[in-house]
Formats: structure tokens, C-alpha cells, sequence
């Protein structure tokens, strides 16, 4: 893509943020994410994150924003690992209901579906609606596109002439970037970004000043966390390529339905739950997939994490907390 028409750089006659004071025009309408539930506070331009509930809103208050990310809901799921996938669903959005104040945005990093099941995108985005949250954002996980090669999807979120899922877009000072590592996912088994969205993001960031920090967000891994698995991106490491000038890049996914990080250069990588079900630990059973655990013990292997910064530390502390 040589152009620039996943990003809106005219000036509106109206001021195009909403009530939240998140701006339209660039928004990534197809993001989707692959976490269980977190909240994002951006404080001078860099991000830590905290579990939902009362203490998140009193350390989102003191950042400069905050934003939600879940990911890997699997509506239409039927299976041992979670009889009640919607009912786990729902938990993580009552507590982003509860948060005060209400986060800018909420991101969903992919598997809203479970194999595109019949009526799960609408019970998705209504049951999305109950957050109370302005702006609910978009990238699909390889379920999404598993019957139609995304024909679907991208006609409910795609954006631009084009109707692609890859976008970005700039709030209070922070650059957010979505990438589809998915579309060929089901003849490969392994994320694909492709020539064409690589060109658009080499463009995207060139404009860029090296201190400008960036969030990526993808469902697929970026980095090589299992290969045997599929777990990670053919072509990740070019993208990256591009963002290693950068002093703060976050890279934010889902897929894998457990929490692993790493930190590579100026690069924070971080994996997040599933609100459905877990998967096994790399190399830990024969395949992936669902992993059904004890009932009383589902609870605590879906749910959320808290990270938090502290300025002068060159680190951002994790807490992950289950569901419950």
C-alpha cells in the first residue's frame, strides 16, 4: 500500500473527539485483542498497566489516559475447557463497567468468535456496548476469519477504501499501531503480516520522531514464543525492524491465552489470558487448544494483570491476578 488511506489527516470543521476526548479520525476500528482484561495508563508517554477495580481507577486518574484491552473471548465456544464462555465474558466487562473513570477505550485483540459461529460478532459487539465505554476497538484473531478468509469481518470493521484491518492512529502522544497477522493463518498455522501491510507500516512510523512511544497491537505473537506451535510471526521481525529506532515500543497480543513477556532492546513484548480458557504451556502437551482444568480452577487461570510504572525504575512492575 503506498498510500495513506488507512490513516484521516484532513481537518475536520468539527472537532472529531467524542465525549471521552478520543479522536475518530484516526481510530482503529478493527482493533482486537488477546487479553482477559487489562487497563492501560499512559503516564509522560509511557505505559503501565492494573488490574480492574477500584484501584485502577485511581491510578488511571493520576495518568494521563487509560485504555482497556481483552482478547480471546471465543463466543460460540462449546466445549469441556469452559461451558460458559459468555458468562466469563461478561465478568470481564462488568468490571470495565465499573472503573472510574471509564478508560478512553477498549481494545479487543482477536477470537471474538470461535470459528465465526452464526450471530457471534452481533452477540459480541452488543454485549461490548455494556462496558459504557464510548469507543470499543477491533483486530481479528484467526476465528474471526476461519470460514470466509475475513469477508465477514472486514466488511463489519474494515476501514478505508479498502476495507483493511491494519491501521493506526495518535492519542495524547502516544502512537497506536494494529496489525492483521491472520488472514493466511489457516493455510499456514503460523501469523503472516504479508508485503503489502509491511510497506503501510514502514510508512506509517517513518514520520515518526524516535521519541514518540509506540503500542503495537497484533492477536498473533510477533516474536517466536513457540514455532512448533505456530506460535509467532513469519514475517515479525521485519515489522519490528522498523520500530527499533524507537525509545518506547509495547507490543501487545493475545492468542496463545497465557501471560509470558520479554524485553528485547527498547521492545516490551507481553502476551496476555484468554477470558475464555487457557492453553498449555509451550511444549507442554502434543498440540495447543483448549486445556480443560478442574472447574473451581478456571477462575484462576483466566483473568487479569496489574503492571505498574514507577518513575526512575527502568522497569515496569508486573501482578497478574486471576479472574476472581
Amino acid at each position: 500500500m503506498t498510500d495513506d488511506s488507512n490513516r484521516d489527516t484532513s481537518a475536520p470543521s468539527e472537532d472529531p473527539r467524542d465525549a471521552a476526548g478520543v479522536d475518530r479520525r484516526g481510530f482503529l476500528k478493527c482493533m482486537a485483542w488477546a487479553g482477559t482484561g487489562l487497563v492501560w495508563t499512559a503516564t509522560g508517554g509511557v505505559l503501565s498497566s492494573a488490574r480492574l477495580g477500584p484501584a485502577t481507577a485511581e491510578a488511571a486518574g493520576a495518568g494521563d489516559f487509560s485504555f482497556v484491552q481483552i482478547s480471546d473471548s471465543h463466543i460460540g465456544f462449546r466445549g469441556e475447557a469452559n461451558p460458559d464462555v459468555m458468562g466469563t465474558f461478561q465478568e470481564a466487562l462488568r468490571r470495565i463497567r465499573a472503573l472510574n473513570p471509564a478508560p478512553a477505550f477498549v481494545m479487543h485483540t482477536g477470537d471474538l468468535t470461535h470459528t465465526q459461529k452464526p450471530g457471534a460478532f452481533d452477540t459480541v459487539t452488543e454485549a461490548m456496548k455494556g462496558t459504557g465505554v464510548g469507543q470499543i476497538l477491533y483486530i481479528p484473531g484467526e476465528n474471526d476469519v476461519f470460514l470466509d478468509g475475513g469477508k465477514e469481518y472486514l466488511g463489519r470493521f474494515g476501514v478505508g477504501p479498502q476495507r483493511v484491518g491494519w491501521q493506526s492512529f495518535d492519542y495524547k502522544g502516544v502512537h497506536f499501531v494494529g496489525l492483521v497477522n491472520v488472514l493466511n493463518y489457516k493455510a499456514g498455522k503460523i501469523g503472516t503480516l504479508g508485503a503489502e501491510q509491511l510497506e503501510w507500516l514502514e510508512k506509517d512510523v517513518e514520520r515518526l520522531g524516535s521519541s514518540t512511544p509506540v503500542v503495537v497491537f497484533a492477536h498473533v505473537p510477533l516474536w517466536a514464543v513457540y514455532p512448533k506451535w505456530g506460535w509467532m510471526t513469519d514475517d515479525g521481525a521485519q515489522a519490528l525492524s522498523y520500530l527499533k529506532r524507537f525509545g518506547s515500543v509495547t507490543v501487545l497480543n493475545g492468542h496463545i491465552h497465557q501471560i509470558m513477556q520479554k524485553v528485547e532492546g527498547n521492545i516490551a513484548f507481553h502476551t496476555a489470558m484468554s477470558t475464555a480458557w487457557p492453553q498449555p504451556a509451550p511444549g507442554a502437551a502434543e498440540s495447543p487448544g483448549p486445556m480443560k482444568v478442574p472447574a473451581d480452577r478456571l477462575a484462576s487461570v483466566i483473568g487479569v494483570r496489574e503492571v505498574n510504572y514507577v518513575k526512575g525504575r527502568g522497569r515496569l512492575a508486573v501482578v497478574d491476578t486471576p479472574l476472581t
